[in-house]
């Protein structure tokens, strides 16, 4: 059995983008999966899901976001259209079409691409996806703002990450808390995180009506970032012509809080789909 995790022994590989670098791993053989974290995590945040799905004969790149983990801080923008193009850039480099495994805002970038370029995209998994703006009254956004400022985002985001992973929580979280704690404390990236703070999902919800690809919304019962996570992922999966699969005991990380469950769910969509090279 495979190590669990996305990186495995591989060699962080690096896509060269205006302003900067976007580092990703990339292993396996067969079709192109591309695993994209959401704002504040690491490629390793499929360190479960990543192992399962070349063990089943896909080849696998997990990237990093825009001045998140190795990628380069150096940006002059983030949010969901520059990953957006970031991956879409990534799938052209491997040779597409991909499967787009997208968690939060990797989510709603996956929705771009999906809309941008029909013909590198070959489905979508949508996990505990934004793809339009949560209802966040003005005072709060502000309050949230100031809390993930430069100065103290390390140690902000490390104490809200437990309330994100409402539900059961990995056995090594404690571990890999600190390895993403550690990700903001490199230079650059603590600015870099506060700027993605700033996100605008409106461009991902408008084009959700472009979407034709299959397409699986999973989404953690106790997800704390939506006022009805079950809700949320219908409407997703209603919008998309697609299916949702709901996770007990899980809040935003269902790929790490239940990998086993997740994984199944994955394999399951993409063998129905004839997914499988």
């Amino acid at each position: 059995m495979e190590t669990p995790t996305a990186t495995r022994n591989t060699e962080t590989r690096y896509l060269s983008r205006p302003d900067g670098r976007i580092a990703y791993d990339v292993d396996g053989e067969g079709q192109l999966v591309v695993l994209v974290p959401g704002m504040g995590d690491l490629r390793a945040t499929y360190r479960f899901l990543a192992p399962v799905l070349r063990g089943a004969g896909y080849r696998v790149a997990a990237t990093e976001l825009r001045g998140h983990g190795e990628s380069d801080a150096a940006f002059a923008t983030y949010g969901d259209t520059e990953t957006a193009g970031d991956v879409l850039a990534l799938i052209e480099e491997l040779g597409g079409p991909a499967v787009i495994v997208g968690n939060s805002m990797g989510a709603g970038a996956a929705v771009m691409v999906a809309a941008q370029r029909p013909d590198l995209v070959s489905a979508l998994v949508l996990v505990g996806p934004f793809v339009r703006n949560g209802k966040m009254s003005a005072m709060q956004r502000v309050l949230f703002r100031v809390a993930m400022a430069p100065v103290w985002a390390a140690a902000a985001w490390k104490s809200y990450l437990p309330k994100l992973y409402a539900g059961r929580r990995p056995d090594d979280f404690d571990a890999y808390r600190a390895q993403v704690v550690a990700a903001l404390h490199v230079p650059g990236h603590a600015k870099a995180f506060s700027r993605t703070t700033h996100s605008n999902h409106d461009p991902a919800e408008a084009r959700l009506a472009e979407i034709s690809k299959p397409t699986l919304v999973i989404m953690g019962e106790q997800d704390p970032d939506f006022p009805d996570p079950k809700a949320e992922a219908t409407w997703i999966a209603d919008v998309l012509h697609g299916e949702a699969v709901m996770v007990a005991e899980a809040g935003h990380y269902p790929q790490s809080q239940q990998p086993d469950v997740t994984s199944n769910a994955v394999l399951g969509f993409l063998k129905g789909l004839g997914a499988h090279a």
